[in-house]
C-alpha cells in the first residue's frame, strides 16, 4: 500500500457532525448505517439514515508501535489487507458478512471471531475513538496506547453499543503480528470426550487459538512459533483441516448455518467448561465454538426456554434471526432492573433526546 493510499482524504466527519446537529435541534431520530451487513443483529432502528460509509480510509498506521487508526466506514477486507502487508492483524478476528462490512460495524456490534477466548474481545483492542456526540461535536476518547482507565471508558463503551450512544467516526486499535506458523486439524470424537479433551488442553501452555466441535469432530487451530506448532501437531495427531474452516465459521458461512423452515439461529454465551444444556435440540443442530463457551443452536424453541437454560448455567442467549426470535421482544437477553437503570441513565446522559439508533437494543431506549 502506498503512502498516498494510506492517507487518502475521505474524511466526511464535518458533514456527519452537521447532520447530527440538525437532528438534535429538530429531535429527529437517526438510523446509523455503513455497509449495512449487520442489520440482522438487533432490533430494527427507525429514523432518518445517517450513512457513514463514505467516511473511510486509514488515518495512521505505525507497524512498529502496533497501532492503526481508521475511519469507521473503512471496509474490513481493505483494513485486513493493509495490515497483512506488514504481517499484522486484528487479533479479535471480526466477522465479515460480505464485502461491504466495515470496521465501524464490527466495533458497534462488538463481534469477535474464533480467536476471542485466547486473544481477547473486540473491546480489548480498542485504544481510542473519535465520536460524534448528540450535539454534533467531534470528541476524542482514549488514545493510541494501552493503559488503565479510571471512570467511564467511553471508547470501549461504544464497542457493542450498536450506535446508541454516539456515532463512531475514527477508531484506534492495537494490532499484533500474524503468527509465524499455523496448522489446523480435526479429530474424530464424541461431545463428552471433546469437552474433556479441551478442558485438559486448556490447562497446558499450548499454542491453541481456536477450538470447535460439531457432529462428532473436534476442530483445533494451532498458531505460534514453528517448533511449538510442530510439536503440538505431532502430539495431537488428527487430520489436516483447511484454514478456510475458521473463516467460514467466523462469517457464519459454514453449511451448519443453513436454517430449516421454522428454525431460528441462537448464540449461547456460557462459562468455560459448561456441560451440554438440557434442551430438546438434536446434537447435529448445535455447533460448539470458543472451546464450548459459544454455542450456535438452530431451533424453533421459544426464547424463554433457551434463556432460562442459559441463565441457570450463568450465561445468556442472543437471537441472530430477527424475523423469528421465539416470541421475544428483543433478540438480546432482557436486562434486570438494576442493569436497566444504569443503561437508561447512560443513554440519558449521552443521548438525551434519543436520536441515536432508538430501539436498536431494546424498545425502551
Amino acid at each position: 500500500m502506498t503512502e498516498l493510499a494510506i492517507h487518502a482524504d475521505q474524511d466526511i466527519a464535518a458533514e456527519l457532525c452537521e447532520q447530527v446537529r440538525s437532528a438534535y435541534a429538530e429531535r429527529t431520530p437517526l438510523r446509523i448505517v455503513a455497509g449495512n451487513t449487520r442489520a440482522f443483529y438487533g432490533r430494527p432502528a427507525e429514523g432518518a439514515e445517517l450513512n457513514v460509509a463514505a467516511h473511510r480510509g486509514i488515518v495512521s498506521y505505525d507497524p512498529v508501535e502496533l497501532v492503526v487508526t481508521v475511519r469507521a466506514g473503512t471496509r474490513l477486507d481493505a483494513l485486513n489487507a493493509a495490515l497483512a502487508e506488514k504481517h499484522q492483524m486484528l487479533p479479535f478476528e471480526p466477522p465479515i458478512f460480505g464485502e461491504a462490512s466495515t470496521i465501524g460495524g464490527a466495533v458497534a456490534t462488538g463481534m469477535s471471531g474464533p480467536r476471542r477466548p485466547w486473544a481477547g474481545a473486540a473491546r480489548d483492542f480498542v485504544l481510542g475513538t473519535r465520536v460524534i456526540t448528540q450535539e454534533g461535536k467531534l470528541l476524542r476518547f482514549g488514545g493510541e496506547v494501552m493503559k488503565n482507565v479510571a471512570g467511564y471508558d467511553l471508547s470501549r463503551m461504544m464497542t457493542g453499543a450498536q450506535g446508541t450512544l454516539g456515532v463512531l467516526a475514527d477508531i484506534s486499535f492495537k494490532v499484533l503480528p500474524i503468527p509465524t506458523a499455523s496448522h489446523s486439524l480435526r479429530l474424530s470424537m464424541g461431545l463428552e470426550d471433546a469437552l474433556a479433551k479441551l478442558s485438559e488442553l486448556g490447562r497446558q501452555p499450548l499454542p491453541i487459538t481456536a477450538a470447535a466441535w460439531h457432529a462428532g469432530e473436534l476442530f483445533i487451530r494451532l498458531e505460534g512459533g514453528e517448533s511449538s506448532v510442530k510439536a503440538t501437531r505431532e502430539r495431537l495427531g488428527g487430520d489436516a483441516l483447511s484454514a478456510d474452516f475458521w473463516q467460514q465459521l467466523r462469517d457464519l458461512q459454514h453449511a451448519f448455518f443453513n436454517l430449516a423452515e421454522g428454525q431460528a439461529l441462537w448464540r449461547l454465551s456460557l462459562p468455560p467448561h459448561t456441560p451440554p444444556l438440557a434442551l430438546a435440540v438434536d446434537e447435529s443442530d448445535i455447533f460448539y465454538d470458543w472451546g464450548g463457551s459459544q454455542r450456535w443452536v438452530k431451533t424453533p424453541l421459544p426464547a424463554q426456554t433457551l434463556r432460562d437454560a442459559c441463565q441457570q448455567a450463568g450465561g445468556h442467549a442472543t437471537c441472530y434471526t430477527p424475523h423469528h426470535q421465539g416470541g421475544a421482544e428483543s433478540p438480546f437477553t432482557p436486562l434486570n432492573s438494576v442493569v436497566e437503570k444504569y443503561h437508561r441513565n447512560l443513554k440519558a446522559e449521552l443521548d438525551a433526546h434519543g436520536i441515536f439508533n432508538p430501539g436498536r437494543l431494546y424498545a425502551a431506549f
